[in-house]
């Protein structure tokens, strides 16, 4: 089997070029195949290949002060779903191109896994907030699977978010708002750009649907979680689709 890894951090990187050099001759030299995205706010990482090698990798990087305490998000496949290695600079870890969204100055706040699928559950949270779920993935993704009655929105780039949602912004008022994607990243960055553009009661799940389906489940939702390489989407087990079809 293959161990299939996921991971970001958000962290000030001075020197991205020689943390993207440092990282390929590792994954290189445990022939792991995937994609790492370097920039100066942090740090993300898609990878498979053997497990010693993963672990190998992993602890390298944790040996970085600046990434003891990445996450890491684990599933397996029977197969590399990986052609090759590609280590990238870019300007963002995830494209969002808007003024307050950085999480390195701060984060929004968080729902746990297991609270959101109390609330979902319920219908609200404890507070007795009317609970919507508020999908911040893209169409395609969108086709595989969400959670249920979600507020989906008609992009196809994490940077249509902010001019997609604006119609929805007065019927969410009164509303607590659970931002979520697939693993964390692109939640993080919409529910501090929604905060800083006044809704104040916007959270982000925690880990994103892959956290949820690790430590919840598939509680409330309806499909499988769409990734990006050749395992196609995963469902609720953490199982890839591309295998169920083997």
């Amino acid at each position: 089997m293959i161990l299939n890894i996921a991971a970001y951090h958000f962290v000030p990187v001075d020197d991205p070029a020689a943390l993207a050099a440092q990282v390929r001759e590792l994954a290189e030299a445990g022939d792991l195949r995937g994609t790492v995205l370097v920039a100066g706010e942090g740090i993300n990482v898609f990878l498979a290949g053997a497990e010693s090698a993963i672990q190998v990798f992993l602890d390298a990087l944790r040996s970085d002060p600046r990434f003891a305490d990445i996450v890491v998000k684990e599933s397996r496949s029977r197969r590399q779903p990986f052609a090759r290695l590609k280590v990238k600079l870019k300007q963002e870890i995830i494209a969002f191109r808007r003024d307050n969204a950085s999480p390195l100055v701060g984060r929004a706040p968080a729902v746990a896994p297991e609270d959101l699928a109390r609330w979902i559950e319920r219908g609200e949270d404890d507070s007795g907030r009317r609970l919507v779920l508020l999908d911040t993935r893209n169409r395609e993704e969108i086709g595989y699977g969400t959670f249920s009655g979600a507020l989906t929105l008609p992009i196809d780039n994490f940077t249509d978010l902010p001019e997609a949602l604006t119609p929805h912004r007065s019927a969410l008022a009164d509303a607590v708002v659970v931002s979520f994607c697939t693993g964390g990243i692109r939640c993080e960055k919409a529910a501090l750009w929604m905060q800083a553009e006044g809704m104040a009661n916007v959270l982000q799940l925690e880990g994103g649907i892959l956290g949820y389906f690790e430590r919840v489940g598939g509680y409330g939702y309806d499909g499988r979680c769409f990734v990006f390489d050749e395992r196609v989407a995963l469902d609720a087990e953490l199982k890839p689709l591309a295998d169920s079809n083997a």
